[in-house]
């Protein structure tokens, strides 16, 4: 299918900062202020909600940021939510860059939402933003009455690096014995750091993940080639043991993004596992394409979609 016309136009006028001559701060400060101008946005009409506070959460190495979002429909708790971390490749991202992800995600699915805010690359490598899901995810957990959620009722989700976490999370804890997520949600999901230049696909460098910005996020997070097959940061090589009694999970892939068919990969291990599994394939968009719903109707759909399946999944709807 060809690429979406409204998102096509957006990578025309979208173009990464020249690197050339500049070390890792330098390039790292400038790729952060281009994302910064590309995913934040005034929408007039975005999903009026309950409220939406800040709080600290507590376990990690340090204190991390995170945003509670309670929709209008959650009624009265504790009631399912949603733990999100959001994408970036681990370099970029924060509260903000997904805030109206979250917003929509928590309005659509009538759960409430916990966004974290992990600590990034380069400054903080592999396995710190690892550990901080973990820790977060153990908080919150704990914490359910303080957030007002069931912790029988919870579900994992992120965006791409966040998907990865977010997958990492639900192996991980079922390596431990729990505390286990009721579902997981996984939004074109990074779910391999090896390589993406076997994939067909041709992209100019931009918002979108290219073969050169993957490689420049995996040598940020990543300093040892040996980790690029860690399991903890490429959940699709986990050994199969590791796929088994693991949460339902939905996939939203899209068809223009070389992450797509690991994506697949990783939903068929899951599913030969006895898993159950759904997927939603956008075939006209890009990875990143959930952060441009300033500009593109398909993605505020595709977001609805997302915390529907979510809000039925835990009861929610």
């Amino acid at each position: 299918m060809a690429l979406d016309e409204t998102i096509r136009g957006f990578m025309d006028r979208f173009k990464l900062p020249d690197f050339s001559g500049l070390d890792w701060k330098q390039s790292t400060d400038r790729l952060r202020q281009s994302f910064y101008r590309a995913s934040r946005s005034v929408e007039r009409d975005a999903p009026e909600l309950a409220e939406i506070s800040t709080l600290a959460v507590d376990g990690a190495e340090t204190s991390l940021k995170g945003r509670l979002y309670t929709p209008l429909g959650a009624g009265i708790g504790p009631g399912p939510g949603i733990i999100f971390f959001h994408g970036g490749g681990f370099v970029l991202g924060d509260l903000d860059s997904h805030d109206m992800i979250c917003r929509r995600l928590a309005s659509a699915s009538r759960c409430r939402v916990l966004s974290v805010d992990y600590r990034l690359a380069p400054e903080n490598p592999f396995p710190a933003a690892h550990e901080d899901a973990v820790a977060a995810w153990e908080w919150a957990t704990a914490r359910a009455d303080l957030l007002n959620m069931d912790p029988d009722r919870l579900c994992v989700a992120g965006d791409s690096a966040g998907g990865n976490l977010s997958a990492f999370l639900c192996q991980e804890m079922a390596r431990r014995g729990g505390p286990l997520p009721a579902f997981q949600l996984l939004l074109y999901p990074l779910v391999q750091f090896v390589d993406i230049r076997a994939k067909k696909l041709t992209f100019q460098e931009g918002f979108f993940l290219s073969p050169n910005l993957f490689d420049y996020f995996r040598d940020a997070y990543i300093h040892s080639e040996t980790d690029r097959m860690d399991p903890k940061v490429s959940p699709l090589f986990a050994p199969d043991d590791d796929f088994r009694g693991l949460a339902p999970a939905h996939f939203v892939l899209c068809g223009w993004d070389p992450l797509k068919d690991e994506g697949q990969a990783y939903a068929s291990k899951l599913a030969a596992h006895g898993v159950p599994v759904t997927i939603r394939e956008h075939p006209g968009m890009v990875h990143g394409f959930m952060n441009l719903t300033a500009m593109s109707m398909p993605a505020r759909e595709a977001i609805r979609e997302a915390g529907e399946v979510v809000g039925h999944a835990l009861g929610a709807i």
